[in-house]
């Protein structure tokens, strides 16, 4: 009998020059905690402290592209994070720095944005999004940027917005439909501020991750308020798990809004003056110094602390509903995040990490081979992965309380990956599951746990 297979090739990386990331090393990719990883489409994105590489996994996805960051000596700031971001037709590479950065790069090495978040580490870069759909009234995506101290939230449009005017300014630029005037040094990143949320989430203590789960009713004596609220889960040492209410104030004094506006265009002014008067100069202008806005409300809500217990690695499902904690005595916690209460604990998993994926279970439908029959989202059922790298496995949970559905054995060098949420994303279009992908750094090969339970 033919040994069944729970996961499908899809290619392999061996072939590419990684000698910058030690490649070729046992346990390389798993072993030092300065290499950072991010799938997108056909797509991999690889970094250690002052190199990213994107790289694709066929001979059709291109040729290696390195990206060095002009980062701070005198600071010896280094990459701590990075992401794929997907706006329909357009893939850009998102990087946060250890002194608070966010940097988006274009597919051909060009520097699109660059901004001070908050003056710390960025652990994290999230990206979520809802769908709309019959049971959602409305779709809202969220990109959000995680320090020990603070999370910040992005507004999607803002995002959508200025990575649009970015690809069609660079376009006009090529045909030359730009005005001849334009410095060439001009053209390129943008320098404007995106706006954003800033909310303090040590309030129990530095945190390892953090993740703002959706939206949240105000407090019962604010019922009528117009501020609108979220949901924050953080994780740490001090507090294995904490949560607390993120306000967020629409409401803003006539004199607040007119300052929001006219002081970033009399800056944006100021400096186009200054580079006309000193342009003989061979100088380049130096920006002032960048410091992140005030913090907006955060109120705790709950927190459990059970010493020497420590929060390690953070998981949140799509819908935010449920997340998924891993701690430094091997368990995985499964937190219902609108009830603020664990509904499931596994024990046994040190160094664990944890991602949901979606499952056919049902069985008539993904044997069925008499008719074509596209999958809808109601087919599905959310499951966990838990990658046990000391057991060398990696575990499928049904959520929330069912079943293990299958036991999957895996290099010890490997690392699950998933890509992030694409924005813009077409409700029309079939339905794309959410999935999980397997890189085994030792081999090189890149793999997709196989969505069906009968292969």
């Amino acid at each position: 009998m033919a040994r069944r297979s729970y996961k499908t090739d899809l290619g392999c990386i061996a072939g590419e020059d990684l000698s910058e990331l030690s490649a070729g090393k046992q346990g390389w990719l798993v072993d030092n905690p300065n290499i950072l990883c991010a799938i997108g489409t056909h797509s991999l994105a690889l970094a250690n402290r002052s190199t990213i590489l994107v790289l694709g996994w066929s001979d059709s996805d291109g040729s290696l592209l390195k990206i060095r960051p002009e980062l701070s000596p005198i600071e010896a700031e280094y990459i701590s994070a990075i992401e794929w971001l997907v706006l329909d037709e357009i893939r850009v590479i998102v990087a946060g720095t250890s002194c608070g950065y966010m940097l988006i790069y274009s597919m051909r090495g060009d520097l699109i944005h660059k901004q001070m978040v908050y003056s710390g580490r960025v652990i994290k870069l999230r990206i979520h999004g809802t769908k709309k759909d019959l049971t959602q009234d409305t779709s809202s995506e969220e990109f959000c940027v995680v320090t020990p101290d603070a999370i910040a939230r992005f507004d999607g449009s803002d995002i959508k917005n200025m990575l649009q005017k970015w690809f069609e300014e660079t376009q006009a630029h090529f045909l030359d439909l730009k005005p001849k005037r334009q410095d060439s040094e001009d053209f390129g990143n943008s320098h404007e501020k995106l706006p954003h949320q800033l909310w303090n989430v040590s309030k129990y203590g530095n945190c390892a991750d953090a993740a703002i789960t959706g939206i949240m009713p105000p407090p019962l004596i604010e019922v009528q308020s117009s501020q609108r609220y979220y949901c924050a889960v953080a994780i740490g040492e001090d507090a294995v798990i904490s949560a607390l209410r993120l306000s967020e104030d629409k409401s803003m004094s006539l004199v607040g809004a007119i300052l929001s506006k006219v002081v970033p265009a009399t800056f944006s002014t100021i400096s186009s003056l200054s580079k006309l008067i000193w342009r003989s100069e061979q100088t380049s202008p130096t920006k002032p110094d960048e410091t992140p806005q005030p913090f907006d409300q955060a109120d705790p809500l709950t927190c459990l602390k059970d010493h020497p217990r420590k929060g390690e690695k953070l998981t949140v499902s799509p819908s935010g509903t449920l997340a998924a904690i891993t701690d430094s005595l091997g368990r995985v916690l499964l937190l219902d995040t609108q009830a603020l209460v664990v509904v499931r604990l596994w024990k046994g998993y040190r160094d664990a990490s944890c991602l949901f994926m979606e499952m056919l279970v049902n069985k008539d439908i993904a044997s069925s081979s008499s008719t074509y029959y596209e999958p809808s989202k109601s087919d599905y059922c959310l499951c966990l992965a838990i990658h046990a790298p000391r057991k060398g496995i990696i575990e499928i949970w049904q959520m929330r309380t069912g079943p293990r559905l299958r036991t999957i054995p895996c290099g010890k060098g490997s690392r699950m990956l998933q890509p992030s949420h694409s924005f813009g994303a077409s409700v029309s279009s079939p339905y794309v599951p959410l999935e999980v992908f397997l890189l085994n750094g030792d081999s090189g090969q890149i793999s997709v746990l196989n969505r069906t339970l009968d292969t």
